[in-house]
């Protein structure tokens, strides 16, 4: 794309695929594969467009409560994509970080999760975070409890010495989100990272959801002006 500026940073809420399953007369099953060629198509335009992170929304902690079956398939279908997608992320300088916690995770999906971040750890093209079991709360927390173990004081707490203890630590912070299905919320995802975020919504289904999909959220970006507190005057001035 010629004159956008491409942001660092992208998160995604990936929404709607069991609705765009059931809207088909298929099993929620259909709508979990027909989303992870989505994040494929995406994560690929990403890294061609130069974003440096991308932050995916993978499974959140109110995930455990849906149906075994449908958790079990989720997994089996994380589980394929890294298998298949290994060679791939190397191949694209892809390195693959998880946001969230580990320990609750099948271990072998854990195993094959920590493999993969291990091969993938020296690449620089871009970042893909994938939030597993993440809850925006609990990150929160976590960062609060790291801090007060680690005794540091309190006129010592910042923003850059809280984020440091954040799951996202060492990334800058969302520069859009984005959010497929047409729900309008953030579901507990990125609360501290997202304070300054651009937010897009979008009614399509995230199988749907394809790279040129991708640079129309990205051109409504670049129609927008991030003020962070600052009149539009301040701005022209600058």
């Amino acid at each position: 794309m010629k004159n956008v500026h491409i942001p660092a940073h992208i998160a995604i809420i990936m929404d709607g695929n069991g609705r765009w399953a059931k809207q088909r007369g298929l099993n929620r099953t259909n709508g979990h594969k027909a989303g992870t060629e989505a994040v494929r198509a995406v994560v690929t335009r990403c890294r061609e467009l130069g974003v440096k992170h991308l932050t995916l929304y993978t499974f959140s902690k109110e995930n455990w409560s849906r149906p075994k079956a449908e958790i079990k398939t989720l997994f089996e279908l994380l589980t394929s994509f890294l298998t298949k997608e290994e060679k791939s992320l190397k191949e694209q300088g892809i390195r693959l970080k998880v946001l969230g916690e580990l320990d609750d995770m099948p271990l072998a999906v854990r195993q094959l999760l920590k493999h993969v971040m291990r091969q993938t750890k020296n690449c620089t093209n871009i970042t893909l975070n994938l939030a597993l079991n993440y809850s925006g709360r609990e990150d929160i927390l976590r960062a609060t409890r790291a801090m007060v173990s680690k005794g540091i004081a309190p006129d010592a707490i910042n923003e850059e010495t809280f984020a440091n203890e954040l799951w996202t630590a060492g990334q800058p912070d969302p520069d859009l989100i984005i959010r497929t299905s047409g729900e309008l919320r953030l579901s507990n995802y990125l609360l501290f990272q997202c304070a300054y975020s651009e937010l897009y919504f979008t009614d399509i289904y995230w199988p749907d959801f394809t790279p040129d999909e991708l640079d129309k959220a990205i051109k409504e970006l670049n129609h927008r002006q991030r003020r962070f507190g600052k009149t539009s005057d301040q701005l022209a001035d600058q």
